[in-house]
């Protein structure tokens, strides 16, 4: 019975190691495990008409829009669009799509979604038809391409992330970087 005790007790600490050493064990994974590269791909430069309000939702139609960059020049056709909702908590997502046309004719699909949440000062800039930097909030997108372009098709397989640089009064831009 002793024995029995003792091979109990004996469990119960081995147990009981387990459990503190699992912290130890848990915190040296939350350093990360790789790193993300990223190479520029252009500026994109939105112009849209005043939006349409539909209580929490905005629609903004682009008039007008260019993404240039190293490997890329292509300019913005009909349909493109942002469709936002703001949340409750002032929290604005954006759902974006683009239909980009290259200097050679080819099309290009832009499709993503986007975050922004604006400070203080930033809403207040934007309240008075100020021009808004990327210093005034969390500004960010995650666009993907879609083409059937043998120049372009490479952006069939790369995610990109894009950060606003500027918004005033319906201009917009951000920064496009790929994702390696």
């Amino acid at each position: 019975m002793k024995r029995k005790l003792l091979i109990s007790m004996a469990a119960v600490g081995v147990a009981a190691g387990m459990v503190v050493a699992l912290p130890s064990t848990f915190a040296a994974q939350e350093r990360p495990t790789t790193s993300i590269k990223t190479e520029y791909l252009g500026t994109l430069k939105v112009v849209t008409d005043p939006p349409q309000m539909l209580g929490p939702r905005i629609i903004h139609n682009v008039k007008n829009c260019t993404l240039q960059g190293p490997k890329i020049n292509v300019t913005c056709v009909a349909p493109s669009g942002d469709w936002t909702i703001v949340l409750p908590d002032g929290t604005v997502r954006q759902d974006i799509r683009a239909t980009l046309k290259t200097g050679e004719g080819e099309f290009i699909f832009m499709e993503g979604t986007g975050i922004i949440t604006l400070s203080k000062d930033g809403v207040d800039r934007l309240s008075k038809g100020e021009t808004m930097t990327e210093n005034d909030g969390y500004l960010f997108a995650a666009p993907r391409f879609t083409t059937t372009s043998k120049t372009y098709g490479w952006l069939n397989s790369v995610q990109t992330v894009a950060k606003m640089t500027s918004n005033s009064q319906w201009k917009f831009e951000y920064d496009l970087f790929v994702v390696r």
